[in-house]
């Protein structure tokens, strides 16, 4: 089924990040191919919260990089978007100004929205009253508006939409955005995902449900996917966009591409509202669909950058999915290990580090593997770095709902 015609390859020509590594891809990149620990911290405002630690963005000043009006109209989660953007865009080249807009469309990924602006407001009203509630609330707080904010920063009048499919979003939105190029809609999409949830509701609920590590006495120990002795993940916040492209239309331009989406796969399990289908029969259907949707056999893939969340039933279920579906040869991380679990982003910024790994032939250690669990039974990539000729990769990314979301990537 490999090299079929009928495959649609979509040109990644930019590539933005902003992460708990700090601002920047090119600081990302370098602190997740060190592996070493994870970049979690302990955040004052959670001082109290059931869990007092998270993966933040060091380093972000919003009012220096969008200048304090703008920065001031917006919700933390636009703020990490924007930036990201400017820096995807300016890594592509294009100049979207010059070219017609209704042809440049903006799809992200986000799973809650702006819960910071929400949580504050919130707290205004119970303590001020109404009347001193911000007029912004509403366009700060729904989860469309990083969308929004980015189109109106590029002149992007093409389809312009968020996707929410919980911890797949991120996935979700660039599956979608290729689908736009396929579809002759587009000729440019502007899309990825962004988060911003470090808050005391937010994590005390997931704190609440089990799901975060408890390692209150050791934050950088906390994230260790595939480990034995992982006890839940780390909350983060961050942003990756990547510059889509028609390949014609990167071709036309001299476009320097990074990689190539060339499938796509999502299903639901319709099992659980928050754990995973024990065998991972409905990740399996997106994987399976991704694979076909790229013309690619399961025995093609070099790589799988695991969704790996460092939560004993996750990391057990994606192995099983793993094994089962590509087998044993595959060199496998998470990237988590090192920044966190950023929900609605992380996919998003793991198909951005899929597509450096394709670029520069290296494959990341997973973080704080010092035990792999028995269970696992894959090649993890763990300890340092890994050179590999990888042509093609699968990014996982799966959540809440049983939301499923796999993307094939594969060296232009």
């Amino acid at each position: 089924m490999a090299g079929s015609n009928d495959r649609f390859d979509a040109a990644i020509t930019g590539i933005g990040m902003v992460t708990a590594a700090g601002p920047g891809t090119d600081v990302t990149w370098e602190r997740v191919k060190e592996g070493g620990a994870t970049a979690a911290r302990r955040v004052p405002e959670l001082a109290g919260a059931p869990v007092d630690f998270a993966c933040t963005v060091p380093g972000f000043d919003a009012t220096a990089l969008l200048g304090r009006r703008k920065a001031w109209r917006l919700d933390r989660a636009s703020q990490l978007a924007l930036a990201a953007a400017a820096e995807a865009v300016a890594d592509s080249g294009a100049d979207l100004a010059a070219g017609d807009g209704s042809r440049v469309g903006v799809v992200l990924g986000s799973g809650i929205g702006g819960a910071a602006t929400w949580e504050r407001q919130h707290h205004v009203l119970l303590e001020q009253g109404p009347l001193k509630v911000s007029p912004m609330l509403i366009p700060m707080l729904a989860v469309n508006m990083s969308a929004g904010n980015i189109a109106m920063e590029y002149g992007a009048r093409g389809p312009n939409f968020v996707v929410a499919t919980a911890c797949a979003s991120g996935t979700s939105a660039i599956g979608q955005a290729r689908e736009l190029l396929r579809r002759g809609v587009c000729d440019v999409v502007i899309t990825g995902g962004t988060e911003a949830c470090v808050v005391p509701s937010i994590t005390t609920g997931f704190s609440q449900m089990g799901a975060l590590s408890g390692r209150s006495d050791d934050p950088a120990a906390a994230s260790r996917p595939f480990d034995a002795d992982r006890d839940g993940f780390v909350v983060a916040e961050g942003a990756a966009i990547l510059v889509l492209e028609r390949t014609e239309h990167a071709r036309a331009r001299g476009a320097h591409v990074h990689a190539r989406v060339s499938g796509y796969g999502a299903s639901a399990d319709a099992y659980n509202a928050t754990a995973p289908h024990p065998l991972g029969e409905g990740a399996e259907l997106a994987l399976r669909a991704a694979l076909l949707d790229a013309s690619t056999s399961p025995d093609a893939v070099d790589h799988v950058n695991a969704h790996g969340t460092s939560t004993p039933l996750n990391d057990v279920m994606e192995a099983r999915l793993i094994r089962r579906a590509l087998g044993e040869r595959p060199a496998v991380t998470s990237v988590k290990g090192v920044l966190g679990h950023a929900l609605g982003a992380a996919g998003a910024i793991e198909a951005a580090i899929t597509a450096l790994t394709l670029e520069h032939s290296l494959i990341p250690p997973t973080a704080n593997v010092d035990a792999q669990d028995p269970e696992i039974g894959l090649d993890i990539v763990c300890k340092s770095v890994r050179r590999s000729d990888v042509q093609v990769a699968v990014s996982n990314s799966f959540g809440f709902g049983g939301q499923n979301a796999v993307l094939v990537l594969t060296r232009p």
